[in-house]
């Protein structure tokens, strides 16, 4: 099932940025779209169905790989659509924010992107979506880091320093929260 969401994301998305003048509002909106329908479609909103959102961003990242769109703009809207997605599916919004944070860093390393700089956007677009759906963005924020850093753990290399460092060196995130949530990720 769930190499099916992965295509199904990955085409649904696709066809969208292809057919649209705001890209990344398209973007965010298929992926919303995706999440609500598998969500509550599979009757699991609970955290036991709450890993489909990683394929849901990990198809939706290919997606855009598909269609050469800006791959770090788009991480933040897939990222965010996802987060929205899982509060009106009536999830746990901060285990969807890890899920998601992890499925965009799956697919980024399975193309060959900048994993370190997807990772800092990644972050960015979880900590304002789950601001705008009234969960504890620093929560988020925290969910958001142990999830690239799960995912660039599994990519292996020097993937996870680097986008520990990356993640520091973002002037748009706040330190003190990224450090609490690395050091925090390590003793796990």
């Amino acid at each position: 099932m769930l190499k099916e969401i992965v295509k199904e994301t990955t085409d649904a998305v696709a066809a969208a940025i292809s057919g649209a003048d705001d890209i990344l509002s398209a973007i965010m909106g298929t992926v919303k779209h995706q999440v609500t329908n598998v969500l509550k479609g599979t009757g699991e909103v609970a955290s036991a169905g709450i890993e489909v959102v990683s394929s849901v961003t990990s198809g939706a990242m290919a997606g855009v790989g598909k269609v050469g769109a800006s791959t770090a703009d788009a991480a933040q809207q897939i990222v965010h659509g996802a987060v929205v997605g899982v509060s009106e599916a009536g999830g746990d919004v901060i285990a969807g924010v890890r899920e998601a944070a992890r499925g965009v860093i799956q697919a980024t390393s399975e193309t060959g992107g900048d994993v370190a700089k997807i990772a800092v956007s990644t972050v960015e677009g979880a900590v304002k979506a789950a601001g705008e759906v009234g969960a504890d963005a620093s929560e988020a924020a925290k969910a958001a880091v142990g999830g690239v850093l799960d995912a660039a753990g599994d990519v292996g290399g020097d993937a996870g320093e680097k986008v520990r460092s990356a993640l520091l060196a973002s002037a748009a995130l706040p330190r003190d929260v990224i450090e609490s949530a690395i050091k925090g990720h390590k003793k796990k």
